[in-house]
């Protein structure tokens, strides 16, 4: 594909290319799936969101806005999903491991894992709003100003939380001894 820019594989798509938006898929179902774990810290529920968002996203790519990034449009309706499944049942008290990192020695896999589990623990144990903006912000790399499109809130509000977020972050790894 000549223009494979996210605009250009939206108009496609909403011209009957379906490859168009296989593309889109493969380029973002990772990232969202991700944002969706560290929110929801179920491995099964992720999935079912990913999944949502993106028939949702396929659904309603006549709403996509040109003017805003793909990324930010398709996390926030992953998000959404996310919070909505939180908001509708009880947390999960299993803390799964992520996959392991490729030819790692055992020693590097417990630490690892053991690290991981503690980031998780401590992650689940944050507000829902302050998880949220952590999630987006330092495990998924997104600005400040596509995390204020994806929480439909003031910049502001996105560093007031994350500003809040840090710092309970900081507290409890520190009461549960990692930092």
């Amino acid at each position: 594909m000549p223009d494979d820019s996210d605009v250009a594989l939206v108009l496609k798509c909403r011209s009957g290319d379906r490859h168009a938006f296989e593309i889109l898929l493969v380029r973002y179902q990772s990232k969202v799936f991700g944002a969706a774990y560290r929110v929801l810290n179920h491995r099964e529920d992720a999935i079912d969101v990913t999944q949502t968002a993106f028939l949702r996203a396929y659904e309603r790519l006549d709403q996509f806005d040109a003017s805003q990034p793909f990324s930010a449009w398709i996390y926030r309706i992953a998000v959404n999903e996310a919070l909505d499944q939180v908001r509708g049942k009880p947390q999960s008290e299993s803390f799964e491991d992520d996959l392991p990192a490729e030819r790692a020695g055992p020693d590097q896999l417990a630490d690892q894992s053991a690290s991981d589990a503690a980031l998780q623990e401590a992650l689940m144990s944050l507000k829902l709003d302050y998880r949220t903006v952590l999630v987006l912000k330092h495990l998924q790399g997104c600005s400040y100003e596509d995390i204020a499109l994806i929480l439909d809130c003031p910049v502001k509000t996105v560093k007031s939380r994350l500003f809040t977020a840090r710092q309970a972050l900081r507290d409890a790894l520190v009461a549960g001894g990692i930092a």
